[in-house]
């Protein structure tokens, strides 16, 4: 199994720390974000990774050639004329993942001790096309999931800030809103069911395959998450991940 690492944000809200440097190599406890994800991968026998790159994209090249991908057989994959966010940057990758039979995508700022062993295992069984890693916890923005053949199926979304509700297929039923955690696991043939062009969102492609693809919930409720979007994040990331 490949991972693809989504490292290509302009990250303005690590800012001044981003003026000068990719988000990707915000440091915690003496290692970037993006070295974080890749060794953390490799715990869980991943070793071939991908990485979009767009902001300060030099040097996000020069410290994977420096420290030897860490470890990792890593690719680039080069967004340095536009960053396309992550659904036009996953299109834009899929010549990596051609011989894969599932692809793991994950935000190179989130920070989780989730266990990708147990993810997996439900996404093989399940036989799904895409399953979401999420928690049940505070948050702006929520999938929303029905209940359907024992797992909890993507039938929209939602924003609570400001009310606004998706639902691109009847819902007859109840539905439970969960906050995404930026971990996804997807059969490679998923990718080619994208349809949209230049710079869109995996949430835009998530809802437009919900009612007809299996697109379920992998419930890690519990495990300790962190969006390092902020400075004051990555203080914090430094006490709970002292990696």
């Amino acid at each position: 199994m490949k991972a693809f690492i989504l490292s290509a944000g302009l990250g303005t809200r690590l800012k001044p720390f981003t003026d000068q440097h990719p988000k990707a190599l915000a440091p915690v406890n003496g290692k970037s974000l993006l070295e974080l994800n890749i060794l953390n991968l490799q715990r869980f026998g991943i070793y071939d990774v991908v990485v979009n790159v767009h902001h300060h994209a030099d040097q996000i090249r020069q410290t994977l050639s420096d420290h030897n991908g860490f470890g990792s057989r890593v690719q680039i994959s080069d967004e340095t004329n536009e960053v396309l966010e992550t659904g036009g940057g996953l299109k834009k990758a899929i010549p990596f993942f051609i011989e894969e039979k599932d692809i793991l995508v994950l935000n190179v700022d989130i920070l989780s001790d989730f266990n990708l062993d147990k993810m997996r295992q439900q996404h093989e069984v399940s036989k799904a096309m895409v399953t979401l890693a999420v928690q049940k916890r505070p948050s702006s923005r929520y999938f929303l999931f029905k209940e359907e053949h024992k797992h909890k199926q993507l039938c929209g979304w939602r924003n609570a800030s400001t009310e606004e509700q998706k639902l691109p297929c009847p819902v007859n039923q109840p539905f439970e809103d969960y906050a995404f955690s930026g971990i996804q696991l997807m059969q490679q043939s998923f990718l080619h069911k994208i349809t949209q062009q230049g710079k869109f969102s995996l949430v835009d492609v998530y809802l437009s395959q919900c009612c007809n693809e299996s697109i379920i919930a992998w419930d890690h409720t519990g495990d300790a998450l962190l969006d390092v979007g902020k400075p004051e994040s990555l203080e914090l990331a430094a006490t709970l991940f002292n990696l």
